[in-house]
């Protein structure tokens, strides 16, 4: 039977739901539409909840148009980058829609970053401005230097918080670290001053559905960070596909927790543009772990919500999940790392709520596939079915091109107007990611009869440690700078909060000794912390192919009790 299945039949459509169509008619509109859309429709409708402050649909709107007045006197025009360095607070999502309405190019970065890996993106994307936080402005202020910013706008947790909580921050946000002075300096503004001298624009840029709006970069350090060029059209369709595939949800009736960080694809599609397209409001939680998260649920009651596994993890393990009620939830969307099928049976039982779980990568907007939400069949495990307007199939690894049968394994390449520009200042790497408007993943899948895909591995290597992207070449890039360190390579290991960690494979120089926390430590200050490994195994040597190639994948079959394979390359 399995020979009659082709890709090109698409065996995928029989589990869409009903009222999910395999082609959508899409409105040519930008993301900025969508939001004055919600505006006209829902304007007293809550638009943003952070830590109980609100603010509605009209407000947001009036604060978005005041940015828009303050970044072009600052002289932002259209195709200028602008970084903003945020966690999940009100600014973030205000500078966000006012850099789109304005026509420049969103650049968002982790604020867990370390100054050389920001100051590789900063430089790479061209950032004129910076939009940060006053914890971080010091430290950007020395790093301005380096880069090609001029003007650093920042805020405080404090700005948006509600009585009486807005009188006891002053008092306590600095000694519990949540705020800091910002010692004066040439071109640094605050965000409520520069937003309260600023009267609401209406102005709008003339764009093209094809024009860049983000450099959203894929991980971490110079070489191995790209800039994916992502255009108004892949962030439009995108989310008009998950508008079509959640159909299930009501346009104005609906609460997200905005858990996922807004500077990673996944949360600022899923947890940002998605539910202001819908009128939606969002509940931001800067620090998702599983206390914040079952305490925004006991307090706001969300009907929806985007999370990673780790997510989900924390809040089963948290004693406070015997007094939440999760009944409120209609649904779950989980992506960027498999989740245990025992926690999505648990979970959906204390909720009664479904899971739907789907994959994408930063190359597409993120969403490619997702498991049907509301009636179709959901496999657990499986990373579901290609969404709306998406092609999918599995290739040889060798060639890259030439079709496997369904049922086994090999590269899986996808299709569809979610799929980026290209790399920012990469030709050969856009070149290699994208062959004849196929999107090569690196991800090892297989497609079984009935059109569900399922990740074997990652050809890449990539490790995904508590949601965030982990390229071992960051680690052992670090590693190698050590005066003590002759060779290098890490991998991803089991983690039970994280998903996965890093570990270090070290060989040290002749007669030199180090200790495991002495390779850690060296890691501070060159790598966010999510990427210090977890563990360093010392070792005479390591694997090598015959071209003297160290060969990741046998440490890793190693690690995880398999025997490596022979050869290699």
């Amino acid at each position: 039977m399995t020979s009659k299945v082709t890709y090109q039949g698409k065996p995928w459509l029989s589990s869409y739901e009903t009222g999910v169509p395999e082609f959508i008619d899409f409105e040519d509109i930008f993301i900025a539409d969508f939001l004055e859309r919600s505006v006209r429709r829902f304007p007293d409708n809550t638009a943003l909840i952070f830590q109980g402050f609100k603010v509605s649909y009209r407000e947001l709107d009036t604060m978005v148009r005041s940015m828009v007045a303050c970044l072009r006197g600052m002289g932002v025009k259209k195709g200028d980058s602008v970084a903003i360095l945020l966690p999940n607070v009100i600014p973030c999502v205000v500078a966000y829609y006012a850099i789109m309405r304005l026509g420049a190019v969103a650049v968002m970065n982790n604020p867990l970053y370390t100054d050389r890996e920001l100051t590789h993106q900063f430089n790479d994307s061209g950032a004129v401005l910076l939009i940060t936080l006053d914890l971080l402005a010091d430290r950007m202020v020395s790093l301005r230097e380096h880069t090609g910013i001029k003007k650093i706008i920042y805020t405080s947790i404090g700005d948006y918080l509600p009585f009486p909580k807005n009188i006891l921050f002053p008092l306590v946000g600095k000694r519990k670290k949540m705020a800091a002075s910002v010692a004066p300096a040439p071109d640094v503004y605050r965000w409520k001053e520069v937003l309260a001298t600023h009267a609401p624009s209406d102005f709008r840029e003339e764009l093209h559905l094809d024009d860049v709006a983000m450099y959203q970069y894929t991980g971490g350090t110079t070489g191995v960070s790209k800039g994916v060029m992502l255009t108004h059209r892949n962030l439009s369709y995108q989310v008009q596909q998950l508008t079509s595939w959640f159909c299930g949800l009501t346009h104005g009736e609906e609460l997200f927790i905005g858990g996922l960080p807004l500077f990673h694809i996944f949360g600022l599609t899923t947890a940002l543009n998605f539910p202001v397209t819908m009128g939606a409001g969002i509940v931001l939680v800067p620090k998702p772990q599983g206390a914040q998260l079952l305490e925004a649920i006991r307090k706001f009651r969300p009907t929806f919500s985007p999370l990673v596994p780790t997510m989900y993890i924390s809040m089963m393990h948290d004693p406070a999940i015997e007094k939440t009620d999760l009944s409120c939830i209609k649904g779950l969307f989980s992506g960027s790392a498999p989740l245990p099928v025992e926690v999505i049976r648990e979970f959906e039982t204390r909720s009664g709520a479904v899971i739907a779980e789907g994959f994408g990568m930063t190359e597409s907007s993120p969403v490619t596939h997702i498991n049907p939400f509301d009636g179709g069949p959901r496999k657990a495990g499986s990373i579901g079915i290609p969404i709306s307007n998406t092609d999918a199939r599995i290739v040889d690894l060798a060639d890259g091109v030439t079709e496997v049968p369904v049922g086994q394994v090999g590269e899986l390449v996808v299709r569809g107007p979610q799929v980026m520009k290209g790399y920012l200042n990469n030709p050969e790497a856009t070149a290699e990611a994208l062959a004849e408007e196929w999107l090569h993943t690196g991800d090892i899948a297989r497609m079984d009869e009935d059109g569900y895909f399922s990740i074997v591995d990652r050809k890449k290597d990539m490790i995904i440690s508590g949601g965030y992207n982990v390229y071992p070449r960051d680690i052992d890039e670090v590693l190698y700078e050590h005066p003590k360190v002759q060779d290098a390579c890490s991998i991803g290991v089991p983690h039970a909060h994280r998903g996965e960690a890093v570990k270090a494979f070290v060989v040290l120089k002749e007669g030199e000794t180090a200790t495991e926390q002495e390779l850690i430590d060296f890691c501070s200050g060159k790598l966010a912390k999510y990427k210090w490994p977890v563990a360093v195994e010392f070792r005479d040597e390591l694997p090598r192919s015959t071209v003297g190639k160290i060969l990741r994948k046998d440490l890793r079959q190693e690690v995880m009790g398999q025997t490596p394979s022979a050869g290699g390359n």
